[in-house]
């Protein structure tokens, strides 16, 4: 079981405490004296902790996970081998690249693995080169930074975090990475649970053995063998007082959004592509230091329109969530469209350009 929540601020007797007596002094600086000279005599490799949201990991294992090679695992682990920060079913890290880029991937193991993080990247080459540069440019023995664990998708247990009796699981292609760990724990905890695991074929879907050994709770039903799955096909069986957990593309989402609305379901969901615009009108970006002005159209994001001028400008979510294409606004009126940014940052003008448009004809950024 994973440890229990520990405290965000502890008391100050215990970290920030400035009146201390001399004689904590004196054996504050014999300790450091001896952490020094133990550290040049031994000089092992250790664990930078870069803050305390990063971690220098290395790359200890990788494979392919999908027959048609798209699909790739790495295991992360700490030079030393020492314990990792635990997580729970739903997590995901914040990879940092070599190439400076921030992608967001969930992880795929098993949380009572102390000492190892596993992922799975799907190469998309027209995704911004995040994914790409895993399959071509990681391999065992690449240092990597990480931020997280983070949780944005937990998965609250029948009877402890969920007023629900059973769980269904539906997972589109890559988008089962977060439910394997979820799939997991209710098999472990005996839970009522199904799932249905859908693709384009049985080539691209990863992680088939892990999912075939769960037996007849887990379905797999792929579209050149069945066509695209409806939401009988996608639902079968759920009833109310059932909770739905469901990660994959945005259409599959909102089929499953669409069908268990109003029916006393219990819908928990996660997207792997970016969210339709709805509404959307067109506005003009000026670009503060160059004067560069470009329109941005209806059915296309900011961000969209910012890299075709400035293919380096960073990003990696699309959704609104990890903040990194924040920009800031000018002048002009922003629409924000996420649920990210605190009152103070949207009133000192931060803007998440994935999501957000404007609401006046123009807006200025500080690119």
């Amino acid at each position: 079981m994973n440890a229990g929540p520990i405290p965000d601020r502890l008391p100050a007797d215990l970290y920030g405490r400035r009146d201390r007596d001399r004689a904590v002094r004196i054996l504050d600086a014999v300790a450091t004296a001896r952490l020094t000279w133990t550290t040049l005599v031994n000089r092992r490799p250790v664990t930078p902790v870069v803050d305390d949201r990063r971690l220098a990991l290395v790359v200890t294992d990788r494979r392919i996970e999908a027959h048609d090679e798209d699909v790739v695992t790495l295991r992360l682990q700490a030079p030393d081998r020492r314990e990792l920060p635990r997580w729970r079913p739903g997590a995901h890290l914040d990879l940092e690249l070599p190439s400076g880029r921030l992608r967001q991937y969930s992880l795929c193991g098993d949380p009572a693995d102390a000492i190892g993080y596993r992922i799975a990247v799907r190469r998309i080459p027209e995704g911004g080169g995040g994914s790409v540069e895993v399959h071509d440019t990681v391999s065992v023995g690449t240092p990597l930074i990480v931020r997280g664990p983070r949780n944005a998708f937990p998965f609250a247990v029948p009877g402890y975090g969920s007023p629900s009796t059973r769980v269904h699981f539906v997972a589109g292609g890559i988008g089962i990475t977060p439910m394997l760990p979820m799939a997991r724990l209710a098999h472990r905890l005996g839970l009522d649970w199904s799932m249905v695991y859908t693709g384009r074929s049985r080539d691209a879907l990863p992680f088939l053995d892990e999912i075939e050994s769960f037996g007849d709770r887990a379905v797999v039903r792929t579209d050149d063998r069945s066509g695209l799955p409806d939401a009988a096909a996608l639902l079968p069986g759920v009833t109310r007082g059932c909770a739905v957990y469901c990660c994959g593309p945005s259409a599959m989402t909102a089929t499953v959004a669409a069908a268990v609305r109003d029916r006393g379901i219990e819908l928990h969901s996660e997207r792997f592509s970016p969210p339709p615009i709805i509404d959307g009108r067109p506005f003009e970006i000026e670009i503060a230091s160059t004067g560069e002005i470009f329109e941005v159209p209806a059915y296309r994001t900011a961000l969209d329109a910012i890299l075709d001028r400035r293919p380096d400008r960073p990003y990696s979510c699309r959704q609104g969530f990890c903040r990194t294409c924040k920009v800031r606004v000018l002048a002009g009126v922003p629409d924000h469209r996420e649920t990210t940014l605190t009152d103070a940052e949207r009133d000192a003008g931060d803007l998440l350009v994935c999501v957000s448009r404007s609401a006046s004809e123009r807006l200025v950024l500080d690119l």
